[in-house]
């Protein structure tokens, strides 16, 4: 496992996130492919994903609990990153908000050095989808 903290300032309030967030036809992104909720009780859902990872497209099985509005976590439990958890947190800045994100990360056959690089080369680019939709939501 590999640890990773990352931190970025949405242009949008904490409100506009949580619309967002609940708004599967805005809130999409170029690496999650598909996803169904297997499961849901109360602010927890199973959740069936097919991704594209890079080794190729891949399906996994997460487990997501809300809270809103101060944010979010993930947990893999089932594919190639099996075991990884990571925490969203939003901390309102008037009409900002800033995203804290911390976690353990695991990639099946990825030395700790790509985990690392690859998990933050990742936020970068879901963070900019999110920041690029969020102007137009």
């Amino acid at each position: 496992m590999v640890y990773v903290r990352d931190d970025g300032v949405f242009d949008a309030s904490i409100e506009k996130i949580w619309k967002y967030l609940q708004d599967p036809e805005s809130h999409q992104h170029e690496t999650i492919l598909s996803q169904k909720v297997l499961e849901q009780k109360g602010n927890t859902m199973k959740i069936r994903a097919e991704i594209a990872g890079p080794q190729g497209k891949a399906e996994e099985i997460w487990q997501m609990r809300m809270d809103p509005p101060f944010g979010f976590e993930l947990q893999v439990l089932e594919g190639p990153s099996k075991g990884s958890k990571q925490t969203h947190t939003y901390v309102p800045m008037a009409d900002k908000t800033k995203v804290i994100v911390v976690g353990d990360f695991h990639r099946q056959g990825a030395s700790d050095e790509d985990v690392r690089k690859g998990t933050l080369a990742y936020f970068e680019q879901v963070f900019s989808e999110d920041n690029a939709a969020l102007k137009d939501f």
